[in-house]
């Protein structure tokens, strides 16, 4: 008999946004024609940007041209693309080689790709809140996962050479999860780490960074590092990229997207850096990913890889960062309102999430309830990033501006 891989069964019935959906289903169909206010996905809502659509309707032009015309493109991506990349990082102090850089679809897919890279033995560390992504893939693939608890105490940013155990939080914890309570017990093989997070929206400092890079290097494990929303730092004194830390060449590899930074989320594109120097008994990974991209894929297309290597041009990155800024507005919206109301939060400067404690002793999902149901605001139940995400509750900044600001004078009516 054919065997179906068993480990799917160990997944959660439905995925946290679908749950979501569901209900939000269900609210519409008692209350037709009435407008929610969504800050709940981390959909983007502004259109791509003028120089990226440019480059899309030039790229479209060359495949009408017998000389100009582009069928399979490298697996690893572009060389003009890896360029335009390396460049990019370069510009920020960190030097990389083109070949260093490989281009994706698209984060989401890579972090589940990349895993592919380690044998199923390895265990795998996840900083608990959590996307919930990083958990799926590796109950997919069978691995055991060590969750490490982070909370309001450490300001959900918590390094190995701490003691990160919560009373709280294990207590939630002890049925289902193993969790790591001190450093030894959190050595793992895969280490995610997610700066600026999703979905708390701290961002850790170089420090903090160095203590992980140091851990990784000091146990042989390896750092996915996943900077999808790198370019929403303003504090230049915050590391956007790990490779900005000494020692992560050996330890880390770098997942990045355009989908938050240019609007890409229906467009699909991203990339990857594996270092040269990130070698585990005697194979290396920049080798590895190679062979495995060549493999199992045929690349991402000549037109979309034109598109966004208009993000990196001089206008592109202008234009963007406009974008970028209008989310960031939507962010201090409600940050500004969360400290009218005397509301701890984290994230919203560096970050497009507001990372908010619920108020009045209410969990995750009953103030999911209370929002829909009393002011038509939509956020995400923080139990759902996790069981230390009990008690919080995400706000995305990607909406309208209109919306945003109605959402924002809800909240602070049903609150003070």
């Amino acid at each position: 008999m054919n065997k179906p891989n068993m480990h799917y069964a160990e997944l959660k019935d439905s995925y946290l946004f679908y749950n979501i959906s569901q209900k939000i289903k269900a609210y519409l169909a008692e209350h037709e024609g009435t407008h929610l206010y969504r800050m709940g996905i981390g959909d983007v809502s502004r259109p791509l940007c003028d120089e990226v659509i440019k480059a899309l309707h030039g790229a479209v032009d060359d495949q009408a041209g017998q000389e100009t015309f582009h069928g399979y493109m490298p697996e690893p991506g572009a060389p003009f693309l890896r360029k335009t990349i390396a460049d990019y990082y370069a510009s920020r102090g960190v030097n990389l080689a083109e070949d260093e850089v490989f281009v994706s679809s698209g984060a989401s897919d890579e972090l589940g790709d990349i895993l592919d890279l380690f044998d199923r033995e390895n265990s795998a560390l996840v900083i608990e809140p959590a996307y919930p992504a990083y958990v799926d893939a590796n109950i997919i693939a069978g691995r055991k996962i060590v969750h490490l608890p982070a909370g309001r105490e450490n300001g959900f940013l918590p390094v190995p050479s701490e003691s990160t155990t919560r009373v709280e939080c294990l207590a939630r914890n002890q049925m289902r999860l193993k969790t790591a309570s001190k450093e030894e017990d959190a050595v793992a093989d895969i280490i995610y780490i997610c700066s600026p997070n999703n979905p708390t929206g701290a961002v850790f400092n170089k420090t903090q960074l160095k203590a992980w890079v140091d851990f990784a290097n000091k146990h042989g494990s390896v750092i996915l590092f996943d900077a999808a929303y790198e370019a929403f730092i303003e504090d230049e004194t915050l590391p956007r990229s790990i490779f900005e830390i000494e020692g992560a060449r050996t330890c880390a590899i770098e997942i990045c997207s355009l989908s938050k930074t240019a609007g890409f989320t229906g467009t699909r594109l991203g990339y990857t850096v594996i270092p040269k120097d990130l070698e585990r008994m005697g194979l290396k990974f920049n080798d590895m990913w190679v062979r495995n991209r060549t493999t199992k894929t045929n690349g991402v297309s000549y037109i979309i890889q034109r598109g966004g290597a208009a993000v990196f041009t001089p206008e592109g990155r202008r234009q963007i960062m406009e974008n970028i800024r209008y989310y960031k507005n939507n962010a201090r919206i409600l940050t500004d309102t969360l400290d009218e109301l005397g509301i701890w939060y984290t994230g919203g400067k560096n970050a497009p999430y507001v990372w908010m404690q619920c108020p009045n002793g209410l969990k995750s999902w009953e103030l999911f309830d209370l929002l829909l149901n009393k002011i038509q605001v939509v956020g995400t139940p923080g139990e759902g990033f996790g069981a230390c995400g009990e008690g919080y509750f995400r706000f995305s900044s990607f909406g309208s501006v209109e919306d945003t600001t109605e959402a924002a004078r809800r909240i602070k009516e049903l609150f003070k």
